[in-house]
């Protein structure tokens, strides 16, 4: 089906065409001059000392776990409510996602009930900033050090965002970025990165995602490595992408105050927003909505493309193996359950948000 209004609409323009023919006619399609210039950019908007390029913000979260030594035997806190990624790159190094709910009004890891899910086994706290709004990571980072816990921020719906006015991603340990196609801004469909202030782990990364060694060309190999390269060709669309940053996040901002404005007062949905600490670079507009089923139909059957919330991790089917109980995540099934997202994106225009949000209004008056 085709929608009126689909999900995801990346913003592309003659400047993304610029770099990626000036690339090709350089013949350096490998990482290269444009992924350097990427980095450099991505560390300038961080403010993180060292970053590497990743394939997607997947990899980029089990690389940074293999770096620190995490595997079998070993257990990782991450939150139950998020995209089945962030545990699945857990499970990848051989270790144990271990699940704990979240705070209903910002969707963020409940930091009050890390400590219970805790274990001897327990390695690291897995935060992720959830469709563009900060955790609480002064009480995560507390929990960290009292038990000498490894960081690992999933930052790859953070771009541009700021915890008490430190970028997601460069609080912890590592930091993970992804540049998918529905992130604020891609590198062409797919690709990652992990940032770190740490120097040691910066080096661990350099051999761990270049095949063991530091330089290519080399057939002398140190280490054992891997192939967890991009090309300059993603870095260069990545490039044309983060230089209008700030034009896009503008955008984005000013569309979820659209739709707030236009539907302000109405008793049916609850607007989902970040905390105090947090800044915003809004994801999607997310809501909570009574109906949510019937909702969902209507505005399909209208042109709209909808998408629901992330089903909970401990009821995942490929993950029956672990044994949960409901009643540990009732915030998480909440936001399944009565979550809808919908699109922000760069070329919508007000006329789509109001006929969204108009639909949504005729629903209601109507059921």
């Amino acid at each position: 089906m085709k929608f009126k209004i689909p999900q995801v609409n990346p913003y592309f323009t003659k400047d993304e065409e610029k770099e990626v023919l000036n690339t090709l006619r350089t013949s350096w399609v490998t990482e290269g001059p444009k992924a350097k210039d990427f980095i450099s950019e991505m560390l300038k908007m961080t403010g993180a000392r060292y970053g590497v390029l990743a394939p997607n913000g997947t990899l980029a979260l089990y690389m940074s776990l293999m770096i620190l030594g995490i595997g079998p035997g070993d257990e990782v806190i991450v939150p139950d409510f998020t995209m089945i990624a962030s545990s699945n790159a857990v499970y990848l190094t051989g270790a144990t996602p271990v699940f704990v709910d979240v705070k209903i009004d910002d969707l963020n890891i409940d930091s009050s009930k890390i400590e219970k899910a805790m274990t001897k086994k327990t390695k690291a706290i897995m935060p992720v900033h959830i469709y563009g709004a900060a955790c609480d990571m002064d009480k995560i980072t507390q929990i960290a050090k009292k038990n000498k816990l490894f960081v690992v921020e999933d930052a790859c719906q953070g771009h541009g965002l700021f915890y008490k006015n430190k970028h997601v991603g460069t609080i912890g340990d590592m930091g993970c970025f992804s540049f998918f196609a529905d992130k604020t801004f891609t590198t062409g469909g797919e690709g990652g990165m992990i940032v770190t202030n740490d120097s040691k782990l910066y080096e661990k990364l350099l051999y761990f995602r270049n095949q063991g060694r530091l330089t290519s060309g080399s057939f002398i190999h140190p280490q054992i490595g891997y192939n967890f390269r991009m090309t300059d060709l993603q870095c260069a669309v990545g490039l044309a992408q983060i230089r209008k940053f700030d034009k896009i996040l503008k955008k984005r901002l000013k569309n979820h105050s659209l739709y707030e404005k236009y539907l302000a007062g109405l008793k049916n949905i609850e607007i989902i927003k970040p905390l105090s600490y947090s800044s915003f670079t809004p994801f999607r507009f997310n809501i909570f909505a009574e109906s949510l089923p019937e909702l969902v139909k209507f505005l399909e059957k209208k042109g709209i493309q909808t998408r629901g919330m992330f089903y909970p991790l401990h009821k995942q089917p490929c993950y029956s193996l672990y044994k949960y109980e409901d009643k540990d995540f009732r915030n998480s099934i909440y936001a399944y359950k009565k979550g809808l997202s919908l699109p922000v994106y760069f070329s919508l225009k007000k006329s789509q948000i109001k006929y969204v949000c108009d639909t949504i209004k005729k629903f209601y008056a109507t059921t």
